[in-house]
């Protein structure tokens, strides 16, 4: 035979405890939702453009990813193009490359510091680096190259440039 059920005090006393840890359950699963909504549009956020080469950089990065330069107006340049040190250096692995292009920056009345490899040789497109100061002889050498990218040193001490003001890499 079928009883009906009878409800303890025991029983109950439990009824609403299961009833209010459901809703907390349900308060904390929706907050989590939220936070990792939250976390995921804060870690998309786009990295600052402008980026700092660590000081204890020694030599020049893959610096062809940056965008080419689009100022409205770049620094003039103060320096006679006989004045302008160049570092060449071969970012593409073609044996001569950088004697080539040395002689074709000399032929525009640049001078030559260095003329060596990069240390690497997968440079996707050549650009052009300058030293504090030199944005607008860097942009002239550029544009005197046809070379679209032009950027401040990026793992490269001006140490390391003997002297000179600009630094051309060689690309693909």
């Amino acid at each position: 035979m079928d009883h009906p059920i009878r409800l303890d005090r025991v029983e109950l006393a439990v009824r609403p405890w299961r009833t209010a840890t459901l809703v907390v359950a349900a308060i904390a699963a929706v907050e989590l939702v939220l936070l990792v909504m939250i976390g995921g549009a804060l870690l998309a956020k786009p990295e600052p453009a402008v980026r700092r080469a660590a000081p204890e950089a020694a030599v020049p990065t893959k610096a062809a990813k940056a965008k080419p330069s689009r100022a409205a107006k770049a620094a003039p340049a103060e320096l006679p193009r006989r004045k302008v040190k160049v570092v060449v250096l071969n970012g593409n692995g073609r044996q001569g490359a950088a004697a080539s292009a040395a002689s074709r920056v000399t032929g525009k009345g640049y001078r030559i510091g260095l003329v060596g490899n990069a240390p690497s040789h997968d440079y996707v497109t050549s650009l052009v680096m300058y030293r504090r100061g030199f944005e607008g002889e860097a942009h002239r050498l550029a544009r005197d190259l046809g070379v679209k990218v032009v950027s401040p040193l990026d793992g490269v001490r001006p140490k390391q440039l003997q002297g000179a003001h600009t630094v051309l890499i060689l690309g693909g």
